[in-house]
């Protein structure tokens, strides 16, 4: 009897396991050991700078660019016959640059930062924010998300929560001075940006957050680290602790968990030579919230 219920323990292990491959289509499943993950989507020549998940994990989206970090694109691959498909460029993806995709909880937005032209008077050519809305099986053309009192500052990385208040960091254009603010969407526009405060904008260079669903933590980066700070039911935050040294070894940022709250991303350089050894590299959760 207890050689069966061992072999049954064995064989539920074995399918879970199975299971979490066949989820992020990736034969490694990472635990407190942060592992690369899929480099092999990367293009030859590019450097990868962060990867995310659509809500329901079918599809795969990650920014890259040239060694020189001139040129930024979005691309996209999806889950196919149990396989990511050949990546190919995002729909909002144009001449101009891309980066920090993020989507809604529920699905229904995606979320980017580009430098494309917003032709308004009194916004600067620069890095903002922009969406799009799902219309069934597409999206609708991108708007510009307005933030009132950011017009002159580059605006960038949004995260979104559950009620529709968007993080992001903002600067400025010429990448002084960034700081993590807060937006809450009121009669279908965004409000003025509130600054967070001491606890998480601490220095001069706090970017590329990842705010949880239901607001209760923000991950970003302050060069050259990961940093957690967790909020209370009164909107008070604690002071930003650095993650630990296994992620935080090789420094870098924008961080994703992924939508269920498993996996954490995040891009890193390798020693001795990061620009040539940059990639996405993925971790357990328990890693993160164990600090």
């Amino acid at each position: 009897m207890k050689n069966i219920f061992l072999l049954l323990t064995l064989v539920i292990i074995s399918c879970n396991k199975e299971k979490a491959v066949n989820k992020y289509l990736t034969e490694s499943i990472p635990n407190d050991t942060p592992l690369p993950y899929n480099i092999e989507l990367i293009p030859e020549g590019k450097l990868i700078h962060s990867g995310i998940f659509s809500p329901d994990l079918s599809e795969y989206f990650f920014t890259i660019s040239d060694k020189n970090f001139q040129q930024f694109d979005v691309l996209i691959s999806r889950k196919q016959k149990g396989k990511w498909s050949i990546p190919t460029e995002v729909f909002f993806n144009t001449k101009n640059n891309e980066h920090g995709t993020s989507f809604s909880p529920d699905g229904k937005y995606i979320y980017f930062s580009s430098t494309r032209p917003v032709n308004i008077d009194g916004v600067s050519t620069t890095w903002h924010i922009w969406r799009s809305k799902r219309n069934g099986d597409h999206w609708t053309d991108p708007e510009f998300v307005d933030i009132p009192n950011l017009h002159d500052k580059l605006v960038s990385h949004p995260s979104i929560t559950t009620d529709g208040t968007l993080y992001f960091h903002a600067g400025n254009t010429d990448y002084s001075d960034l700081f993590i603010y807060c937006s809450k969407m009121k009669n279908e526009k965004y409000s003025e940006a509130i600054k967070l405060p001491g606890e998480i904008n601490f220095d001069t260079k706090q970017n590329t957050p990842y705010i949880s669903p239901d607001g209760s933590y923000l991950l970003f980066e302050s060069s050259p680290n990961l940093y957690i700070s967790y909020s209370d039911k009164m909107g008070n935050w604690s002071a930003a602790k650095p993650l630990n040294e296994k992620i935080n070894r090789h420094g870098k940022g924008n961080p994703f968990i992924t939508p269920d709250q498993k996996y954490l991303f995040f891009v890193a350089g390798l020693e001795p030579t990061p620009e040539e050894k940059w990639s996405l590299f993925w971790v357990s959760t328990k890693s993160v919230f164990s600090n």
